[in-house]
């Protein structure tokens, strides 16, 4: 059985949080084969030399999920989007491309973030395109850890400013771009994060039935996909 989760937020202001991820963690995760993991684990990531406990902590629930024989991966988020090969050799798992494919029963899926699906979000486009250029990622990773903490500060606050004026279905995904990325890899099932609105939805690409199916972020509950055979079904738990 595959499990699948995605924009947990961790950080150090939300312990409630922390205790849901080590509850997961401890309980849950263990029963799952493999353990997908589709961005925006952190609030933020300002680099793999982090050295803070609360990294630390987080880390270790991940290495004892792998050190038990079980394959971890992590895509990027828009928010943890600097996690790299040393986070992923820490924790024993594997940070996997935007678009990673796997089969369900007898479908194709992908599965995503879902960020780059936000075409209407023309200024948030237009951000993504910055910070995910290597000159960026290259000068921001040079400055201290503490200039860094800052940096990340400030851009969380100006997204929250950013999202609290911006229409509902300027912050969804685009239709375009979902049927465009279904064909693109010719797949039936899409499952992303990001939007933070979970549903299941039925759409028609080239007259095919396909699925588009959204995790939810964690908060008061978490949650988790879970594929077995041909099967998907969601979770709630708290």
């Amino acid at each position: 059985m595959i499990h699948i989760i995605s924009d947990l937020h961790l950080c150090e202001e939300r312990p409630d949080l922390t205790a849901l991820f080590t509850q997961y963690m401890n309980d849950i995760a263990p029963k799952s084969d493999a353990l997908y993991v589709l961005g925006d684990l952190f609030e933020s990531w300002i680099g793999d030399d982090d050295d803070s406990e609360f990294v630390k902590s987080i880390i270790a629930k991940f290495k004892a999920y792998s050190d038990s024989g079980k394959p971890l991966y992590f895509q990027h988020g828009n928010r943890d989007f600097l996690l790299g090969d040393e986070f992923a050799k820490a924790t024993g798992g594997v940070i996997v491309r935007e678009v990673h494919p796997v089969t369900i029963g007898d479908k194709e899926a992908i599965l995503m973030h879902g960020d780059s699906l936000c075409w209407d979000d023309k200024e948030y486009m237009q951000f993504r395109q910055m910070v995910r250029s290597q000159e960026w990622q290259q000068q921001l990773l040079s400055q201290p850890l503490a200039v860094r903490r800052g940096i990340a500060a400030d851009l969380r606050q100006k997204s929250r400013e950013a999202q609290a004026n911006k229409a509902s279905a300027i912050t969804d995904v685009h239709p375009d771009a979902v049927k465009e990325v279904l064909q693109k890899h010719n797949a039936d099932i899409l499952i992303h994060g990001h939007t933070h609105r979970p549903d299941f939805h039925d759409i028609e690409v080239d007259g095919n039935h396909c699925q588009r199916i959204v995790l939810s972020d964690w908060g008061d509950k978490g949650h988790y996909l879970t594929i077995a055979g041909d099967e998907i079904d969601s979770h709630y738990f708290e």
